[in-house]
């Protein structure tokens, strides 16, 4: 039976739940190690900033240490606040009786705002615990108080991480986000430089530092090498970033839980997608909606913003042999078309998440009516020049009806098929109301 990693993070806390000890234990959740903890200073601190702080006497923080490792198998440990010299001795001592590889961040400031670490206390963690290390983490502003050197460019990031490298602390990583997105790994052993590229992420940052030295520490002890620890460490850290949101009036946290949140909606919408896809193959009098450009259906996860977060059929639904026939599977980024509908609806409610495409004809919009659907249109002759036409269409049909409607129709344009696009909470409320439909539309051919 495979063991779950158990890390250890010796860290500060901070009481507005951004960085520090609460940053490292929701990404080691989030990375599926076991996080424990030992409080080395409490931060009374928002998303402004740190108010004030209170160090834990050095005894109670070894204690924390010891409470841990004489219980559980630890290897790796993450290191954050260590705001006094004796805390720092504490921690290196606790390091060697237990033989831990420390992940070091030195952190010096918080991201909202105030200093954390004394000048004192930032000599002997160059003195006392980067020589026990197995990495240190330093931004660019920590790496020139440990190196001396002011970061300009790149190959002062180099010289500077050789400086540091001499204190014999194994791996030098200068993580980006100043000057540069990407993060620049030294080996010290191997003298070998490697660069981890980046892009910069628009998003809150209180508590990046944390996570990412909290995420790289979580996959050393899940076994990867140093540079595949540091390329997903970075890459979760992005994801943390992009996936922010505002909890207060600063800065706002990073979310070490938004991957795992796409995924289950991603999740969650391909089951719902696949459930709607078979709802339409079984039905039997779908081709009469069928356009001649043929029929698409897609589904959006929450928060979704770009085509890339909405699934649809690969290809599309045409008629076969009058059946329905999927053309495809269901992937996400799979349809600009039907996405742009969705997304456009998204602006004015976020619950509308689905649409549909269907055939238009005055049959088909009387068919609506009965049925006590909520309808809008546009006209393309109304469109401005240089907009696209679902997103100011679907735009201003909205606008027109005051709310989402469940119904928006064109009647078609040079060139382009009239059409009726069905929206809804899901792809199967929507595949449900096209069915509806469709069986109205035969059941009334039938009768004449």
């Amino acid at each position: 039976m495979n063991k779950t990693p158990v890390v250890l993070t010796i860290a500060g806390s901070d009481s507005g739940g951004g960085a520090g000890v609460e940053a490292d234990v929701k990404t080691f959740a989030a990375l599926g190690v076991h996080g424990t903890c030992a409080i080395t200073s409490v931060t009374s601190q928002n998303t402004t900033g740190v108010l004030s702080s209170y160090d834990i006497p050095p005894d109670v923080v070894a204690d924390q240490i010891d409470a841990v490792c004489i219980d559980m198998d630890i290897e790796y440990a993450k290191t954050g606040m260590l705001a006094s010299p004796d805390i720092v001795l504490a921690v290196a001592e606790c390091i060697k009786k237990y033989n831990l590889l420390p992940v070091v961040d030195p952190v010096m400031a918080a991201e909202a705002g105030g200093e954390l670490l004394t000048k004192d206390a930032l000599s002997f963690i160059s003195d006392e615990l980067l020589p026990l290390s197995k990495v240190v983490t330093p931004n660019i502003y920590e790496t020139s108080a440990l190196s001396g050197i002011s970061i300009k460019n790149n190959n002062d990031a180099r010289n500077a991480a050789t400086i540091i490298g001499e204190t014999g602390v194994r791996t030098v990583i200068i993580t980006g986000g100043h000057f540069d997105a990407s993060d620049l790994v030294y080996e010290t052993e191997k003298e070998k430089f490697t660069v981890i590229s980046g892009e910069f992420i628009k998003g809150g940052t209180h508590g990046s530092g944390c996570t990412y030295s909290a995420a790289l520490a979580a996959y050393l002890a899940q076994g990867f090498t140093i540079v595949d620890a540091a390329r997903r460490a970075k890459r979760f850290v992005e994801h943390a970033i992009e996936g922010s949101v505002p909890v207060g009036t600063g800065v706002p946290p990073v979310n070490q839980m938004s991957h795992i949140r796409r995924n289950a909606a991603c999740y969650h919408v391909l089951q719902d997608m696949e459930m709607a896809v078979e709802m339409i193959k079984n039905c039997i009098s779908f081709p009469y909606l069928i356009p001649e450009v043929g029929s698409n259906i897609a589904m959006a996860i929450p928060q979704a913003v770009n085509v890339e977060d909405v699934a649809a059929v690969a290809g599309r639904i045409v008629k076969l042999k009058n059946t329905p026939a999927v053309v495809g599977c269901v992937e996400f980024g799979a349809s600009s078309h039907v996405a742009r509908i969705i997304l456009a609806a998204m602006q004015s409610d976020t619950f509308v998440r689905a649409a549909m495409n269907v055939r238009y004809s005055k049959k088909v919009i009387r068919i609506i009516g009965e049925m006590g659907l909520k309808v809008s249109y546009f006209d393309r002759a109304e469109e401005p020049a240089h907009t696209s036409t679902m997103d100011w269409g679907v735009t201003h049909a909205i606008e027109i009806h005051g709310s989402v409607p469940d119904v928006i129709y064109d009647e078609g344009g040079v060139g382009k098929e009239p059409m009726v696009r069905i929206l809804g909470k899901n792809a199967t409320e929507v595949a449900g109301i096209a069915m509806d439909i469709a069986n109205r539309f035969a059941s009334s051919r039938s009768t004449h």
